[in-house]
C-alpha cells in the first residue's frame, strides 16, 4: 500500500505505448474503488483496463488477442488476487508466446499471511522488484495493517476487503507486530 505500484505500472505501460507498442492492462474485477476496469494511482494517473476474476483464463485471452494483433506486454494490477492457475497461465504466456508480463501487487494481507497469487508469483517470477514505501517511523514498510474507523488495527475478518488509505496503513515489521499485540 502507498508504494506507487499503480503509478509505476501506468508509467511502464505508457513507455510501451509511446513507442507504438501494444499493451494489455488488467485489474481485479473486485477492485472498483475508482470504477470498474480502471487502474488509478493516488497521484491522479489512470487508465482503462480489462478486469480479471477467478474464471479469467489469461492463456486463452492472450492467445486470441495475439491472433488478432500483437501484444508487446501485459500489465497486471492487484496481482495478489490472481489464482495459482492464473499465475501458471501467465508464465505460459511469457514462455510460449514470448509476451512479457509485469505484475504489481502485495505480498501479504493485513494478518501477515500471503495471498495465493503472491505466493506463486514469488515462486515463478523471472525477476522480482520491490517498490518501497515508508512506515511512520521512517523504516521500510513491508507489512500492511487494516484499521477500523477509530484507527485501531483489525484482528479478524475476511482476507480480502477492498479499501484505500482510510482502511489500510503501511508499516514496518516491528510496528506490525506491536499493533497486533495490543
Amino acid at each position: 500500500m502507498n508504494a506507487g505500484k499503480s503509478t509505476s505500472l501506468l508509467q511502464s505501460a505508457y513507455n510501451y505505448q509511446e513507442r507504438g507498442m501494444s499493451t494489455k492492462l488488467y485489474t481485479a474485477a473486485i477492485d472498483d474503488r475508482y470504477g470498474k476496469g480502471k487502474i488509478s494511482s493516488r497521484i491522479g494517473l489512470s487508465e482503462e483496463a480489462s478486469t480479471f476474476a477467478s474464471e479469467t483464463d489469461f492463456w486463452l485471452e492472450t492467445l486470441k488477442s495475439v491472433g488478432e494483433h500483437p501484444i508487446n506486454c501485459i500489465f497486471i494490477d492487484e496481482a495478489q488476487f490472481l489464482l495459482k492457475a492464473q499465475v501458471l497461465q501467465l508464465a505460459r504466456v511469457c514462455d510460449e508466446l514470448n509476451v512479457p508480463v509485469l505484475c504489481y501487487g502485495l505480498r501479504s494481507d493485513y494478518q501477515g499471511e500471503p495471498f495465493e497469487g503472491s505466493v506463486y508469483l514469488l515462486v515463478l517470477a523471472d525477476k522480482l522488484s520491490e517498490i518501497k514505501t515508508v512506515c511512520h517511523c521512517g523504516r521500510k514498510a513491508t507489512m500492511v495493517l487494516r484499521v477500523n474507523s477509530e484507527g485501531q488495527p483489525d484482528t479478524e475478518g475476511e482476507q480480502i476487503e477492498i479499501g484505500g488509505d482510510s482502511r489500510y496503513v503501511s508499516v514496518c515489521r516491528r510496528h506490525f507486530f506491536e499493533a497486533k499485540r495490543v
